[in-house]
């Protein structure tokens, strides 16, 4: 499940399936929602001159989708060799096991209960296929088992639900904790500072050219946020249902039960850290 929501300030634009960056070609899931936005990105990553790619959240289980990335991976002449993905909610992975078995490929992810074979994933561990390179980013905070994918040969990185291309996620507690997620997003930052990312691949939403400035965005909304709900509790709101009515009222309510999720960790949050 995802949280979004559009916000003053935040980067619009249009999801369309096909080629985003040299490496990256994005196949749009038929699944849009209030929660999803336009769908889920399924994304198909290879080397120009390889034979080989990569897949990354081959989304739900929907065969039509699930057959268009494998067409779309076939006109473009390649094999679907490796399949990630970036966490385990149904509208990125569902569909895996069903896909494992069209392509033949593996699965790969941090949770062993969603992997098909032996091999899973780790923090900074580098994947390669057909000379294509992802370093694996450990990103957790919308879940516990959140990952993103940074690709350097675009100056990119896969975000999954961690950023968005539109809106704000929600931090799902209680597997998901707002301090291990407010930790990723400044993960996240450091690639953009120092290893010199500028484009966000997300999991929802159209693609972001401002990687620093999506990730500055999302740390000065969480930082309002927390300071709404903290003031909201110092002025006598006291459960998570009244604070969402409070400080989310902006927000479209389909989406107050995820907003309850981020209210709930961010009450955690405070708590933890002694401000309530």
């Amino acid at each position: 499940m995802t949280g979004a929501a559009a916000l003053p300030g935040q980067p619009r634009g249009t999801v369309v399936s096909g080629a985003a960056t040299e490496r990256a070609v994005n196949i749009l899931a038929p699944n849009p929602s209030p929660m999803t936005l336009d769908g889920t990105n399924t994304w198909l990553l290879s080397e120009p001159d390889s034979p080989l790619a990569v897949v990354v959240d081959p989304g739900p289980l929907d065969e039509g989708h699930l057959r268009a990335v494998v067409d779309t991976a076939e006109r473009l002449g390649k094999r679907i060799a490796l399949t990630l993905l970036t966490h385990g909610h149904a509208d990125h992975a569902e569909g895996a096991g069903r896909f494992a078995e069209l392509t033949g490929s593996k699965v790969r992810a941090l949770d062993p209960a969603l992997r098909l074979g032996d091999e899973g994933l780790r923090a900074g561990q580098a994947v390669r296929v057909g000379g294509l390179e992802l370093r694996v980013v450990p990103t957790p905070g919308h879940t516990a088992d959140s990952l993103s994918f940074h690709l350097p040969a675009d100056r990119a990185v896969l975000t999954g639900d961690t950023i968005l291309g539109r809106g704000t996620t929600m931090v799902a507690h209680p597997d998901g904790r707002l301090g291990d997620y407010l930790d990723s997003l400044r993960r996240l930052r450091s690639l953009t500072v120092d290893d010199g990312v500028r484009t966000v691949l997300p999991g929802h939403g159209p693609v972001l050219e401002d990687a620093q400035g999506a990730v500055e965005f999302y740390l000065a909304h969480r930082a309002s946020r927390l300071a709404q709900v903290e003031t909201a509790v110092e002025d006598g709101y006291r459960t998570a249902s009244e604070v969402v009515a409070h400080v989310y009222a902006d927000v479209d309510r389909t989406l107050w039960p995820a907003a309850e999720l981020s209210v709930r960790a961010q009450l955690e949050y405070l708590g933890e850290h002694g401000l309530i």
